[in-house]
């Protein structure tokens, strides 16, 4: 799978190349391409935002560079992802569903945001990973690169992904390892029974449990849906 990032921070996506993600690149499972938007700008002083008509306070970024920047890629039937507070909550669901798309672009805002004409042009999808604001997108799409990429087939081992939180409508069961005994507070027995089927049993319990203590919503979604 691979992700295009039209931003004007490409460097910022050099944090990616760790853990999972960098594993998953070596291995060309995924391929992360940012793409410098400043390359494309409309003048020799790299100019790619203007005041807002209307007025008011910030910078609007330029539809013309950015859809240069697009075009370059030279992929015509690519989701096409805006980075914004105003979008669709991200989620797990849709980041499996993103994780089927052999090609993914995601645009990344800056300042005020960009003009509202290059989102109706190429945007197919706007997202958002919560209900704040930051300074830019390129950490909502390193957000995302994370989460889908992890999805993609042999990423990762898929029995690792079978049971983790939100996979199954819950979130996931306390997990712990050496030593037994840490600061007095002792693994439970059960665990340590080598009964798979009562492991199994305890293990559903508290991920129900912890659904219920922390995210009751969850299960209020799953009666009513």
């Amino acid at each position: 799978m691979n992700f295009h990032v039209l931003t004007l921070f490409p460097e910022i996506f050099d944090a990616l190349n760790h853990s999972m993600i960098k594993r998953g690149c070596e291995d060309h499972k995924i391929a992360i391409n940012p793409v410098n938007i400043r390359d494309f700008a409309i003048n020799a002083r790299g100019q790619t935002d203007g005041y807002p008509f209307g007025g008011g306070a910030g910078m609007v970024m330029m539809a013309q560079p950015i859809y240069d920047a697009y075009k370059s890629l030279e992929i015509s039937d690519a989701r096409v992802v805006y980075l914004t507070p105003q979008g669709k909550v991200f989620n797990q669901t849709l980041a499996a569903e993103l994780a089927r798309e052999p090609d993914l672009v995601l645009l990344c805002g800056h300042y005020e945001g960009v003009d509202q004409r290059i989102i109706d042009e190429i945007a197919t999808d706007e997202i958002s990973i919560g209900d704040f604001v930051l300074t830019g997108g390129e950490l909502a799409a390193m957000t995302i690169i994370d989460a889908v990429g992890r999805l993609v087939p042999h990423v990762i081992k898929s029995e690792s992904l079978a049971h983790e939180s939100f996979s199954t409508g819950l979130l996931e069961y306390p997990q712990f390892t050496r030593p037994r005994v840490f600061m007095g507070r002792k693994v439970p027995e059960v665990l340590l029974s080598g009964h798979h089927g009562e492991i199994e049993k305890w293990r559903q319990h508290q991920a129900l449990e912890a659904t219920r203590r922390k995210r009751p919503d969850l299960l209020e979604e799953n009666e009513n849906g």
